[in-house]
């Protein structure tokens, strides 16, 4: 049924410029065991995504390729063996796009492995929906991993950063006292919104000088570097004795000693493990329903560009995420529905 039906998709036939895409015509995948067909509302562009486009790596799909992880959109297809969701269920999800993943959501259909789905939080439309899984996964796992608690003190390190904003909020709903930065004005009005009860100009501070004012030298219980920034020791010097620093990148060289020499515990958070090497998706798509319901209790809302982009316009989305243009997620809307 599905295969004889043509769906139009961003194509990447090389790597390097957004040149690369073309929007072609392709056909549905066939439908897979343990998997769903989702016909896809919206995506989001992540900086991994530009990177994939840019460079390649062992990541990458092969070429011609369909990029983009996160989506939201409708079940129109449910394998046999699937019984999480049924045909109509509004989903969301970080399930494509990347090396062994059968599509990706640049696309007005895509095929994702079950478990890397769930429910869209029903007080989202699928703009912000789309905008939310591989941020908010990152966020989520590297709290949970420094096991954030009620009365902890958290320093964000880029809370207007697509994970950093996610962070802010999320450490917020756990009762975390939130530090976060910010390098203007207009951002830090943002990170107070969110919930940061403490903002600080990482420009004119150093994380270590943060932490001095705010806890009285002791250290932050938990430093989440969301920056994407390589030098871990801004981050060792904020965080106490027998603290934890959480981390989205890892290029360059680092001298762990002054880590160790602090007791302190260093958490690497790689979100597309689930996807990449099937292990542990069933675990992503339980992060995923959490996600869910800290947007349903009023918790959790995504900061959204103001940008609007179609399918058409993908290339340009990914020339504004890759420049660093944007304040907020970058979503592409594939269908209006």
């Amino acid at each position: 049924m599905w295969t004889a039906i043509r769906l139009k998709a961003q194509v990447l036939t090389a790597h390097g410029d957004v040149a690369g895409f073309e929007l072609r015509d392709v056909p549905v995948p066939d439908l897979r065991p343990g998997h769903v067909l989702v016909r896809v509302a919206a995506t989001s562009v992540n900086p991994v995504d530009c990177k994939l486009r840019r460079h390649g790596s062992g990541a990458t799909p092969q070429l011609p390729a369909v990029l983009g992880a996160d989506f939201s959109g409708c079940v129109a297809a449910v394998a046999d063996d699937v019984d999480r969701f049924i045909v109509g269920d509004q989903v969301f999800g970080c399930g494509g796009g990347v090396r062994g993943l059968p599509g990706g959501a640049l696309a007005e259909y895509l095929l994702v492995d079950s478990r890397l789905a769930a429910r869209k939080p029903e007080r989202l439309n699928h703009r912000e929906s789309a905008a939310l899984p591989l941020v908010a996964i990152t966020a989520l796992e590297g709290l949970d991993r420094a096991r954030v608690a009620a009365g902890d003190l958290v320093l964000v390190l880029g809370g207007t950063g697509g994970v950093g904003h996610v962070v802010t909020q999320l450490a917020r709903a756990l009762e975390a006292r939130v530090t976060a930065t910010a390098s203007t004005p207009e951002r830090a009005r943002l990170v107070v919104d969110l919930g940061a009860q403490t903002v600080a100009d990482h420009v004119r501070e150093t994380p270590a000088e943060i932490a001095a004012r705010v806890t009285d030298g002791r250290g932050f219980d938990v430093v989440f570097d969301a920056s994407g920034g390589t030098d871990l020791n801004r981050s060792v010097q904020a965080a106490r004795r027998n603290g934890h620093v959480v981390v989205i990148a890892g290029k360059g060289a680092h001298d762990l000693a002054p880590l160790y020499a602090r007791g302190q515990s260093l958490h690497c958070v790689m979100a597309l493990i689930p996807m990449l090497y099937g292990e542990g998706r069933a675990a992503h798509g339980a992060l995923l329903e959490r996600i869910a319901g800290f947007a349903d209790r009023g918790e959790l809302r995504p900061l959204l560009d103001d940008h609007a982009y179609t399918l058409a316009d993908a290339p340009a989305a990914h020339r504004q995420v890759e420049e660093g243009r944007a304040l907020g997620k970058v979503v592409v809307t594939v269908a209006e529905f």
